[in-house]
């Protein structure tokens, strides 16, 4: 089978929801939208910050790694891919996600970030199948989600451009603030059709208030 012919007939973990999800917009003061964004390039990136391996991934990346909890670099370099974001989820461990979109594919990605770890401690591996991502959009998109996140969501405690480690629900997730009123939430692909009901669930009481 070819690669093109595998990309036509790879289906994303949320597709079977995708009607659903446009039917539960809401327009209005309490506006909302739910969407999935599927077939993100992630890499899993594990050095130690500030050892030459890290440099180099540096380097490679053009942004220095994002050195706390919460936070997240954008590349500036194209060796990657340009735009892409690196998101920390530990004192050495980051996940890099390209934009929808890219032309470096999740081989190629991982492939030079590996080449530039070298023969030092880390590794860069391919988890491009292990999570979805759902985009949840709208005035209401924080009181939808304050339902099952025990984090706190306000603006002076979850700025615009943080990403953490969280659960909604039951489910364990990456929850990453990309607008004032714009969230992407990142649950492993297993997840995703519980999730996916889980956010149209929460989002019911608002479908009267238009």
């Amino acid at each position: 089978m070819t690669e093109q012919r595998a990309t036509e007939l790879r289906r994303s973990p949320a597709e079977h929801l995708a009607a659903q999800f446009a039917a539960a917009e809401v327009t209005g003061p309490h506006s909302l939208a739910l969407r999935e964004v599927p077939f993100r390039t992630m890499v899993g990136l594990r050095v130690v910050p500030g050892t030459d391996a890290a440099r180099r991934v540096e380097e490679l990346l053009g942004t220095p790694l994002p050195g706390r909890c919460g936070g997240v670099a954008i590349c500036l370099g194209n060796s990657v891919a340009a735009g892409s974001s690196v998101l920390w989820l530990g004192p050495d461990e980051f996940l890099v996600v390209s934009p929808l979109g890219s032309t470096v594919g999740p081989a190629e990605a991982t492939a030079r970030l590996v080449e530039a770890l070298g023969t030092d401690p880390g590794s860069a591996v391919d988890l491009s199948a292990n999570r979805t991502t759902f985009e949840l959009a709208g005035k209401a998109a924080r009181d939808v989600l304050e339902k099952g996140c025990a984090l706190d969501l306000h603006p002076r405690a979850f700025a615009v451009g943080s990403a953490y480690v969280t659960q909604l629900g039951p489910v364990p997730v990456l929850l990453w603030k990309t607008g004032s009123e714009t969230w992407e939430i990142f649950p492993r692909a297993s997840f995703a059709d519980y999730l996916g009901r889980w956010l149209l669930d929460a989002m019911r009481e608002f479908h009267g208030a238009r």
